[in-house]
C-alpha cells in the first residue's frame, strides 16, 4: 500500500490523491533544535510564518545531519515523535561509515540513493586551495543540487503528498544538500525568501564541526589537513551558497514554477494540498 500512495503522489492529479488526511504532529515540545544526545544539527521546521499568515506546523517537517550518533535514548524520543518517514540524502560510501542502528520496533521507512561523490572530493586536494577558492567550489556546488537532487527532493515532496510524516531528511552535516531541500520545502509552502534564508543560516549555529568529526568519520575526512579558512567555507553556510542555487533555477526556463512542476512533480493543486497539510492559521 506504501508503494501505492506514492505511485499516487506523484501523479497529482488523480482524485484519491487529494484523499491523503493530513498528518497530526504528536503533542510534542516546540522546539527548533532537538535535545538529542547523539543528534547533529536536528532541526524542527515548525514555526515559520509564510507570506499568506499562516504557519509550518510544528512536529511534522525535520532537518537533520548525519544520524549514526543517535542514541537509544534519541531513537525513543523520535519514536515519541512519531517520526516515520527519513529520506537519507549521503551518498552510499557515506552511508556505508556512517550506518544509522534504527531499532526495529520503531524504524521509519528510510529512502536513500546509491551513488558517489567521491570525484567532488577531487578538487580539494589542489595544493594551493585557500579560502577564495573553497567558497568558489561551493558556490559552483550549489549551482548544481538542485538538479543533481532533484530526484530525491522530488521522492521526499511525494512522500509528503502522501502523508507519510513526521519526516525527516538528512546528509551528513545537515548543511547544503539537506539544506537545498529545507530551502525548497520552505518556499513550496511559501515561507518568504528572507525567512528561507534565515533558517538555511543556522547552520552555522547548530552544526559543530568538531562534534561531527568525533561522531561521524565523513566528517572527520573533511576537516583534516585543510586550512582554517577552507575548513570555514566548506564546512559553513553563506548566503551566496543558497543564493546560487535559487539563481540557477531562477536561469531556467519557466523559473522556480517550472522547476517545482517539472523537477520536483508538483502542480499547483498538490502545492495547496501540500500548505493544507503543512500549515495551519
Amino acid at each position: 500500500m506504501r508503494h501505492l500512495a506514492l505511485l499516487f503522489a506523484l501523479a497529482p492529479t488523480l482524485a484519491i490523491a487529494r484523499q491523503v488526511p493530513a498528518p497530526v504532529a504528536p503533542q510534542v515540545p516546540h522546539e527548533r533544535v532537538l535535545p538529542l544526545q547523539g543528534g547533529q544539527n536536528f532541526r524542527d521546521l515548525g514555526g515559520y510564518r509564510t507570506a499568506d499568515g499562516r504557519t509550518v506546523k510544528w512536529g511534522l517537517l525535520y532537518r537533520s545531519g548525519a544520524m549514526n550518533a543517535l542514541t537509544p535514548a534519541d531513537f525513543a524520543a523520535l519514536a515519541k515523535r512519531g517520526l516515520v518517514t527519513v529520506c537519507d540524502l549521503r551518498d552510499t560510501r557515506e552511508r556505508a561509515k556512517a550506518p544509522v542502528a534504527w531499532p526495529e520496533a520503531h524504524k521509519p521507512a528510510v529512502f536513500a540513493d546509491d551513488y558517489d561523490m567521491t570525484g567532488d572530493m577531487r578538487a580539494l586536494a589542489d595544493p594551493k586551495l585557500d579560502g577564495a577558492k573553497a567558497r568558489s567550489i561551493m558556490t559552483h556546488t550549489y549551482r548544481e543540487l538542485p538538479f543533481r537532487f532533484a530526484g530525491a527532493y522530488r521522492r521526499m515532496f511525494a512522500e509528503l503528498a502522501a502523508g507519510h510524516a513526521p519526516l525527516a531528511f538528512n546528509c551528513s552535516a545537515g548543511k547544503d544538500r539537506t539544506g537545498v531541500a529545507a530551502a525548497l520545502l520552505l518556499t513550496v509552502l511559501g515561507v518568504p525568501r528572507a525567512t528561507v534564508m534565515q533558517d538555511y543560516m543556522l547552520s552555522n549555529r547548530y552544526f559543530d564541526p568538531a562534534r561531527a568529526a568525533r561522531q561521524d568519520p565523513n566528517a572527520a575526512a573533511w576537516t583534516k589537513a585543510l586550512p582554517a579558512d577552507v575548513v570555514s567555507a566548506l564546512m559553513g553556510v553563506d548566503p551566496a551558497y543558497l543564493d546560487a542555487a535559487f539563481a540557477a533555477i531562477a536561469a531556467k526556463p519557466g523559473g522556480m514554477a517550472a522547476y517545482q512542476r517539472d523537477q520536483l512533480g508538483l502542480d499547483a493543486a498538490t502545492i495547496r494540498r501540500l500548505r493544507a497539510m503543512y500549515l495551519t492559521r
